[in-house]
């Protein structure tokens, strides 16, 4: 099965492994009982579905949740059911990796207007009087 990040970007869920492991928090005697909590992992330096600058732009967004391998870590304890928590994991992934998905803009350098020129040095001056009229008097 595949799992559609863009209409051009699609991951292959081989690519996923899901761990389960036992979670802290609520659930009574059955956190102790149950692995509800999931630890997916994504190989995103080795991955063939995802073009390298958008691996770039993963791994500055992933941050710590990143090994130095490059494999993408995320952790799901939020609720109290495994198949829940598998859901959110898998959410998670896919939000990452569309906020990666998408390129930065090209900043284009501009020079202020005119008229925005004039508003900052009224402002400098304004600002200038009023530190000028907190002075002590000038014995001249």
């Amino acid at each position: 099965m595949r799992i559609d990040v863009t209409p051009e970007i699609a991951i292959d869920d081989a690519e996923i492994t899901l761990a389960f492991i036992h979670a802290s928090g609520p659930g009574g005697q059955n956190v102790n009982k149950v692995a509800t909590a999931v630890q997916l992992r994504f190989d995103a330096r080795h991955s063939p579905s995802l073009p390298d600058d958008m691996k770039v732009r993963l791994a500055v967004l992933a941050g710590s949740r990143m090994t130095r391998d490059g494999v993408l870590v995320i952790a799901a304890r939020r609720f109290r059911s495994q198949d829940r928590n598998r859901q959110d994991a898998l959410a998670r992934l896919l939000a990452l990796l569309r906020a990666a998905a998408e390129r930065p803009g090209i900043r284009r350098a501009t020079q202020p207007s005119r008229a925005g020129r004039q508003r900052r040095l009224a402002a400098k001056a304004h600002r200038a009087a009023r530190k000028q009229d907190r002075r002590p008097p000038h014995d001249e």
